[in-house]
């Protein structure tokens, strides 16, 4: 007979042989429940998955940001896309020779709104690039672009450096930007594909084919293959690109997306009646090219890149990678102590872009096959 002593009362129970049916008493089982401490019975299930929860009503309250630049020549219809994409007025129109003088250099213009869907805000800043392209002599007319997204990491670096920093960094990073290649049906210009080589490096770039209702479907997918073959041979990485494949199913979706990019989008601000829906689109003699119908356009399938399915992914290879590469080659180039009682000094942001990085080994094995299709 062993006694145990409890809550100033003695039990005695008697030890016999092992019982596999029964437990060894929980530590609640001994305690006496109180009006103040109910039993264990009644406490409700916590699980991991609580997390979730707290996360989603953590982002709702913050809200997200996100930032898009369009680049691409006049009358490609850019401000009618990105109006399309949030379908708000998030840009006005303006057609070119009606009072509306050609911009003789490149001006970048930035406009932020805030889109509220369901309870979710969504700061969205989209950057246009009126006058790029559209000049005789186009050389180097990528340094303004350039520039202006080394100038939004050079702001983000310069809130992450300080020993006081806020609390939540303002983001003006371009996680996006969507280059408009004309419909020309032939290949990439050098143009393109001078500055596309230049722009991967720096961010993730989504190509579409601009107007893609003045091509027929064979047109438009010839040229879709013609610019593949323009990009693997240049060794043009566009998002989502195959390094960042994270597993499986990544690989799967992003493959899909890779086999139809650049995506031949059509853009329309305008509701036309057929059969009795209202539907965004363009009017024609012959009929309404209808913007969300994947048999007219590839619009849905931008649309879905960039809002349902890889916008988060987006601002992470942005920060993790570009940003990245940014952040290691300022803090090498600097050799200053810091300096202050809350910041440290950079060196001057140099005038061009920073060196970029050697093609991937990707890029250079799509390349040798490339060549190979070729000599076949």
């Amino acid at each position: 007979m062993f006694c145990f002593p409890a809550m100033g009362h003695r039990h005695c129970c008697a030890l016999g042989p092992m019982d596999p049916m029964r437990r060894s008493p929980s530590p609640c089982s001994s305690r006496p429940s109180s009006p103040r401490t109910p039993p264990c019975e009644m406490l409700g299930y916590v699980g991991i998955e609580a997390v979730l929860d707290q996360l989603k009503i953590k982002a709702m309250k913050m809200g997200f940001e996100f930032n898009i630049m369009v680049v691409g020549q006049s009358g490609l219809g850019k401000s009618t896309m990105v109006n399309t994409l949030f379908k708000s007025k998030m840009w006005k129109s303006t057609v070119q020779g009606l009072g509306t003088p050609t911009p003789q250099t490149l001006k970048l213009q930035s406009v932020t709104h805030v889109i509220e869907e369901k309870g979710v805000k969504l700061k969205l800043t989209v950057t246009d690039t009126p006058g790029f392209g559209d000049q005789i002599n186009n050389d180097k007319c990528w340094d303004p672009i350039l520039g202006y997204i080394s100038e939004q990491y050079e702001r983000y670096l310069q809130e992450e450096i300080l020993i006081t920093r806020q609390r939540h960094i303002p983001d003006t990073r371009v996680h996006c930007c969507i280059y408009f290649v004309p419909p020309t049906g032939h290949c990439l210009r050098p143009l393109d594909i001078e500055f596309l080589q230049r722009l991967c490096r720096t961010v993730n770039v989504v190509p579409v084919i601009a107007r893609a209702d003045s091509l027929t479907i064979e047109e438009r997918e010839t040229f879709r293959r013609r610019i593949q073959h323009n990009l693997r041979t240049h060794c043009i990485e566009v998002y989502p690109q195959k390094c960042f494949d994270e597993d499986i199913n990544d690989r799967i979706l992003n493959s899909k997306i890779r086999d139809r990019i650049p995506f031949a989008v059509v853009g329309a601000d305008r509701e036309h009646l057929v059969n009795g829906r209202c539907v965004l689109g363009r009017k024609t003699k012959w009929g309404i090219i209808e913007v969300e119908n994947l048999a007219h356009c590839e619009f849905p399938l931008l649309r879905d890149l960039l809002i349902r399915s890889h916008l988060q992914d987006l601002k992470d290879i942005t920060h993790n990678v570009h940003y990245e590469n940014y952040r290691v080659c300022r803090l090498n180039e600097s050799h200053l102590l810091p300096r202050g009682p809350g910041w440290v000094n950079l060196a001057q942001t140099p005038a061009g872009p920073l060196a970029a990085p050697q093609p991937s080994k990707a890029c250079q094995q799509d390349q040798e096959d490339s060549k190979d299709d070729d000599e076949y």
